[in-house]
């Protein structure tokens, strides 16, 4: 299975955002974007690639550990930014440092659960909201959009545990598919299956 750890936001805040990027899809240059499926709109915490069935049940429980040593806390979504010519995103602002933790302790969770994990990087919270299609368009104006954008606050209490399906054949630029598979509430209680 093709595994990340995950923090959702809730549709409200999704909302929100939809709002902006249906706002930027009209500027100029638009069309030279492939924009992020919003079912599948997330903060990405630990990215585990192909992760062996029999290791699920270890990694399952570390990370029910990591949630519940983890308090709630606050997050909203805010601003943008891109990565190089390729990745367009919206940030986070709010309880960062709790953010990068949680990032960490899911990081960690899945390397002693025995999942190869790529090198360890400092963690930069993002949103994916869109990819340029041949990496050669300019998504400053579309940061530029994103600027001001500031989203309402809500409370982050869950870790989430997620399944990448990925587009096999069909049309070109399908999109992966998103599917939650556990969840456990931060600050303690049990995992819950999907």
């Amino acid at each position: 299975m093709r595994l990340f750890t995950a923090v959702i936001p809730p549709p409200a805040q999704l909302a929100e955002l939809a709002h902006e990027v249906d706002r930027l899809a009209e500027l100029p240059g638009a069309d030279r974007l492939r924009w992020a499926s919003r079912p599948g709109w997330h903060f990405t915490l630990a990215f585990m690639g192909q992760v062996d069935e029999e290791l699920l049940p270890d990694l399952r429980a570390r990370l029910g550990r990591a949630a519940h040593r983890t308090a709630p806390f606050p997050l909203r979504l805010h601003g943008g930014g891109h990565f190089g010519r390729a990745v367009l995103w919206t940030g986070a602002a709010g309880g960062l440092d709790e953010l990068r933790l949680l990032a960490e302790r899911a990081d960690a969770a899945a390397r002693r659960a025995g999942v190869p994990m790529d090198e360890h990087r400092a963690y930069h919270p993002h949103l994916t909201v869109a990819r340029s299609r041949a990496n050669d368009t300019d998504l400053r104006p579309f940061v530029a959009g994103l600027e001001n954008f500031e989203g309402a606050r809500w409370e982050v209490t869950e870790l989430c545990l997620v399944r990448s399906h990925l587009p096999g054949g069909g049309p070109a630029g399908k999109q992966p598919r998103y599917e939650t598979i556990a969840t456990w509430p931060l600050g303690g209680a049990a995992e819950r299956g999907r």
